[in-house]
């Protein structure tokens, strides 16, 4: 789950359900048990929100979810900025080209989220966002997947 001490999200507030692909899901936790990123702090809200997800085989996955390598559209629903963020591994991230870490706190929140589900989230700055999902892009032919 996630919780205020990794995200922001306040402990009362029940987070949305996630889905999320078996190979994600292998790729991940292999991730987190590397001994290069177990110790991060953003670790812990990843390993929760693995622990919490729907794992599907590929064949059963919806097309409008958040995995590794998507590209989002979201919008944050208090100030109405619109955001095209793309997940990866921790070091494909380059946040200024949009490139987000699932080890990022909003990285681990969107990961499993479907289109129209939002995630409230403190930025580090202290500022409180709700990021709805508007459009999900699956990942390019010949992304590396398997990082």
């Amino acid at each position: 789950m996630i919780d205020d001490r990794h995200s922001g999200l306040p402990p009362s507030i029940t987070p949305p359900s996630i889905i999320v692909s078996e190979p994600d899901a292998e790729r991940l936790e292999s991730l987190l048990e590397s001994d290069e990123w177990r110790a991060q702090p953003a670790a812990r809200a990843l390993q929760d929100e693995l622990l919490r997800a729907e794992v599907r085989p590929p064949g059963n996955m919806p097309a409008e979810v958040v995995g590794m390598h998507s590209s989002v559209e979201c919008e944050d629903e208090r100030s109405g900025d619109r955001h095209r963020l793309t997940l990866v591994y921790p070091k494909e991230a380059d946040v200024a080209s949009g490139r987000i870490s699932v080890l990022a706190p909003v990285g681990s929140a969107l990961l499993g989220l479907s289109v129209g589900q939002h995630i409230d989230w403190r930025t580090p700055d202290g500022r409180q966002l709700r990021l709805r999902v508007l459009a999900v892009q699956p990942p390019a032919t010949g992304a590396d997947t398997k990082r």
